[in-house]
């Protein structure tokens, strides 16, 4: 049974015969009730500052959760770029290390075709070589032929005049 200061206020007790004084039981019963109800009261003020609490409690942990699974969110988020990021490294590295390599093909090729081109070249140098050799060669022949008759008609020459110049 719940028991209010009113309840207490208006409490009677019989009056027996060398009972207590009924003022004094009057002025104890208000001063209780008086207690009773600020008791009351601050019991209630409390009941409403834990309900508060308890809601400022329940919010708090929901916030609570809320940041973890953020939280956790971000970590997974963070561990997903991190991922992709490793991965675009190792294509970027992969796409690189294909490009050096036609480049180093492409290189040697062009290094390959240089080097036939040089030696074609001295082949072709060589064989100029050769030609025009063959062709001094061949002037100072035909030279040494014109002068040789040259030489001759220059004789036959002499031997007209010789005998063109002596007596008859």
């Amino acid at each position: 049974m719940k028991i209010t200061p009113l309840d207490i206020q208006q409490q009677r007790f019989t009056v027996r015969f060398r009972g207590f004084d009924l003022r004094e039981v009057d002025l104890f019963l208000e001063q209780m009730a008086h207690t009773f109800e600020q008791m009351q009261r601050e019991s209630e003020a409390l009941r409403e500052e834990i309900r508060r609490l308890q809601l400022e409690s329940q919010g708090l942990k929901k916030r609570e959760d809320t940041f973890k699974r953020a939280m956790v969110q971000s970590q997974k988020v963070l561990e997903h770029m991190k991922e992709n990021a490793e991965k675009q490294a190792e294509l970027i590295i992969a796409e690189a290390e294909i490009k050096a390599e036609k480049i180093v093909s492409r290189s040697q090729a062009r290094l390959d075709h240089l080097q036939k081109d040089i030696a074609e070249l001295k082949r072709q140098r060589v064989q100029i070589e050769v030609e025009i050799a063959a062709v001094i060669e061949n002037h100072a022949k035909l030279l040494e032929i014109s002068r040789e008759s040259m030489q001759r008609d220059d004789e036959a020459d002499e031997k007209i005049s010789v005998f063109k110049n002596s007596p008859p």
